[in-house]
């Protein structure tokens, strides 16, 4: 099995409403993503609720193998989803490990 998680940092210049606007709609489109990607065994997406940490959003997924998260990151659905993230965000980071 393969974890794959990522982080996401919005900008600073987007006000609360914007930033929580941007948040849902991410994790909508996301969490909703196995009815389309069959390679996905678990997704989920988390909002920071810790104000001494940097990072917004945290998307946990797990998937059989590589191959399968690399099937998932270019399916146009998933595409669509992350492009909800693209004017709003300043940094992403990300790991994929085996368990």
């Amino acid at each position: 099995m393969l974890k794959h998680i990522v982080l996401f940092k919005l900008k600073e210049s987007l006000s609360a409403t914007e930033k929580q606007d941007v948040m849902n709609r991410f994790k909508a489109a996301i969490e909703a993503l196995p009815a389309t990607i069959s390679t996905i065994r678990h997704i989920h997406v988390g909002f920071n609720v810790n104000p001494a940490e940097q990072w917004d959003i945290c998307l946990n997924s797990e998937f059989d193998n590589l191959e399968d998260m690399k099937a998932y990151a270019t399916h146009p659905a998933h595409l669509a989803a992350a492009g909800l993230l693209k004017d709003a965000k300043e940094g992403r980071a990300c790991t994929d490990y085996e368990f």
